[in-house]
């Protein structure tokens, strides 16, 4: 059985609701931040700011998910996903945005086009295959949150 922390996609860090921060953060694993930070914040993978996080800082990743509150300018190669239970004050620059109804926002978002458009390869239809019929049960909707984060 291989260690699980053999490559940085697989490794998460918590940053505990005790935590206290002040400084230069930087890794190479997903990151999810209970606490209260301040300073900066670069990572190659994953940020997310649970909904008691607090983070007083510029973040970034590669993608970021603002759950709690933050003050501070978000980078992200990728995507930004603003929860509902968000509090942000600062600009957003990332190729896809999103801002969930209710979510408390106060600031600009810059989405760059050309880097968005880089991060879709282009649409190839499969071959049709029928798939074999089973009775299923529908489904109740939920709303998706960060499992990590929850207690």
């Amino acid at each position: 059985m291989g260690n699980p922390y053999d490559s940085a996609t697989e490794r998460t860090s918590v940053l505990g609701p005790t935590l206290r921060f002040k400084g230069e953060l930087h890794a190479e694993e997903e990151l999810l931040i209970q606490g209260r930070i301040e300073g900066s914040i670069t990572h190659s993978q994953r940020v997310t700011i649970c909904a008691e996080g607090s983070v007083k800082a510029n973040i970034r990743a590669q993608v970021i998910a603002v759950e709690g509150t933050v003050e501070g300018d978000l980078h992200a190669d990728k995507s930004v996903q603003i929860k509902e239970s968000a509090h942000l004050k600062g600009n957003v620059h990332a190729p896809s945005v999103s801002i969930i109804d209710g979510a408390q926002f106060n600031g600009n978002v810059s989405m760059d086009v050309a880097k968005r458009g880089s991060l879709h390869a282009p649409h190839v239809q499969a071959p049709h295959v029928q798939a074999p019929h089973t009775e299923s049960q529908p489904q109740p909707a939920r709303t998706v949150k960060s499992a990590a984060c929850a207690k």
